[in-house]
């Protein structure tokens, strides 16, 4: 039997479904790990603090307004994926620009929180 591993997904904040134009991207982790190497060879791993976020590409539809969706500062965000999985932003707010792309009707948008829960 064959396993579904991507296709359609869903992104909601606070309940409102937006509609995907084609991307959603989701940075669950809190910490990035890198490798440390010395002369003598690898050494160990340095560990830094990241900001989890869920980013994508949503359409311009006439009921989404910019100017509300940059104001959202306490919001959660609940990414589905086609593969199961699902990923909640709690008291997340709006990162990066708002730019509405005329061309393919589409805007990128971007929500931050201190974590992210894999459900």
């Amino acid at each position: 039997m064959g396993k579904r591993i991507s296709g359609t997904a869903y992104l909601k904040v606070d309940g409102a479904q937006y509609t995907l134009a084609g991307s959603l991207d989701v940075q669950p982790m809190a910490v990035k790990r890198e490798g440390k190497v010395g002369l003598g060879g690898p050494a160990g791993y340095d560990e830094q603090p990241i900001i989890p976020y869920i980013e994508g590409e949503v359409f311009l539809d006439a009921e989404l307004s910019l100017t509300a969706l940059a104001a959202i500062t306490d919001a959660t965000v609940h990414a589905e994926m086609a593969n199961g999985k699902n990923y909640i932003l709690r008291n997340a707010w709006w990162a990066g620009d708002v730019v509405a792309k005329a061309a393919d009707g589409t805007t990128s948008i971007r929500f931050e929180a201190m974590a992210c829960e894999e459900a």
